[in-house]
């Protein structure tokens, strides 16, 4: 374990390497000027010409990559061109809403999925089966913003139920505020997780060792909770890791919409104004924690399926 757990972080310093690499291209390859974008229409050259100097982006762009790698291996994030604070200090404020966020879609996600596909798995193919379906695909056909649009309309606004935006003072308020941003990112996500779920359930319901289980007279419950359903949620734990990308993307967008002062709105601002320390960071730690999740995901796999040798 601890050898695989090592070659596997060995194998995140090229990925993030490629992702750095990727953005900073991105960012200096798109059309505009950040320092005009700070200044103003109607700055002059010669104070663009000073605050390029100032932030070093009158180098040859392979001067200013050198740079950005050598800061990268220091651990020197730079200071936001448009915050005027350094990266770290802002990280460290936008991380946290990001990640409550979207460990609550993860779990909302898991308890709307199961149940739901271990229900239609009792009776594949039922009319339970086919509405609970057709309801999952026209969900995760909607778009995020709509769905959140309307979560807002309904049980903001009308029913006053949960707050309109923002993210509250405490954890109890950071829960209520997050709730409804986290079952918009959930919803897109629980139709390929139950349908997962409930192919899987289906085989294991109808294989050998749960037929067996039945003939030594088990209780319903056991073969359930210790045959069926610990089997089948290898596959949806690995559709539920891949997904883990899905929520961060949407998280740019869920964020917009609430106004969450996470990494979503934090890179958002980034890409208007351009800031290039704010966006290559920023895609940085989305990087990091997906393939933080597909490590947990690889590990997580033995403890469910004693089979499974990490070599």
């Amino acid at each position: 374990m601890l050898r695989f757990l090592f070659r596997r972080l060995m194998l995140l310093i090229p990925v993030v390497l490629g992702a750095a690499t990727l953005t900073f291209l991105l960012m200096h390859l798109t059309p505009g000027d950040p320092a005009r974008t700070y200044l103003g229409e109607h700055a002059t050259p010669e104070a663009i010409a000073a605050l390029k100097q100032q932030w070093g982006l009158d180098q040859p762009l392979a001067i200013q990559y050198l740079r950005f790698l050598r800061d990268l291996v220091t651990g020197e994030l730079g200071q936001s061109m448009f915050f005027r604070e350094p990266i770290v200090d802002l990280l460290a404020t936008r991380l946290p809403p990001t990640l409550l966020l979207m460990l609550m879609s993860a779990l909302l996600s898991l308890v709307i999925a199961v149940p739901l596909a271990a229900w239609n798995a009792v009776k594949p193919n039922g009319l339970s089966d086919v509405v609970v379906r057709i309801l999952t695909a026209i969900f995760q056909g909607t778009p995020i913003f709509f769905i959140a649009t309307v979560f807002i309309v309904m049980f903001a606004i009308r029913l006053k139920i949960f707050p309109v935006a923002g993210y509250g003072k405490t954890m109890w308020t950071h829960i209520v505020s997050l709730f409804l941003p986290a079952l918009s990112l959930a919803l897109g996500i629980v139709p390929v997780l139950m349908r997962s779920l409930r192919t899987a359930l289906i085989d294991a319901l109808n294989s050998e060792y749960v037929n067996f289980a039945r003939a030594k007279g088990l209780r319903s419950s056991t073969i359930w909770l210790h045959y069926a359903l610990r089997n089948a949620s290898i596959s949806g734990l690995s559709i539920l890791s891949i997904q883990i990308g899905f929520l961060a993307g949407g998280s740019l967008v869920v964020e917009n919409v609430f106004a969450i002062p996470g990494m979503g709105t934090f890179l958002m601002k980034g890409i208007l104004n351009r800031d290039f320390p704010v966006v290559q960071a920023s895609a940085l730690v989305f990087a990091l924690l997906v393939l933080l999740v597909y490590l947990l995901t690889d590990i997580a796999y033995t403890l469910l399926d004693p089979r499974v040798r990490l070599k």
